[in-house]
């Protein structure tokens, strides 16, 4: 057995153990978003402490011990906008991803913002008109599209 934290243990054998599927099966309407996303797609060399989970703003989820986990409450509109899903978890699409840091650019820095919007355009499978709609409906677009041009 591995001590985790206090009063927490898992089997160290345990190589099915799955964090992200857990969270998922708590919290199924948990979509991982910012850090976590921008660390699976690879956008970010920030690893995350944490993970980070968005909900409608109504929801209401119990706080857990472990896993670490940060709650950010959306919109409906911010919140279903670019949902993909699959055994393991819910997750922002990229481009959504994208969106995301350069709409929290002053909480998470314009540094790490930088280095998402050039990670994602060094990427081949990077879809430039989906990333532009969306930051339409994050009405962003003033503030991206300067950045963009500047990269292209």
């Amino acid at each position: 057995m591995e001590k985790v934290k206090s009063g927490l243990y898992r089997w160290v054998e345990d190589q099915d153990y799955d964090e992200l599927a857990r969270i998922k099966k708590l919290y199924p309407e948990g979509v991982l978003c910012l850090f976590s996303a921008w660390h699976y797609y690879e956008l970010s060399t920030t690893f995350p402490y944490q993970y980070h989970l968005a909900f409608l703003h109504k929801a209401k989820p119990a706080q857990i011990d472990y896993p670490p986990i940060q709650f950010y409450y959306w919109s409906d509109k911010q919140y279903h906008l670019g949902i993909v899903s699959n055994e393991s978890n819910n997750i922002y699409d990229i481009e959504k991803s994208v969106c995301d840091a350069v709409k929290f650019r002053n909480k998470i820095g314009e540094d790490i913002m930088l280095e998402v919007l050039k990670s994602y355009m060094k990427r081949k499978d990077r879809n430039i008109e989906k990333l532009v709609n969306y930051a339409k409906v994050m009405r962003i677009s003033k503030i991206i599209d300067p950045i963009l041009k500047s990269l292209l």
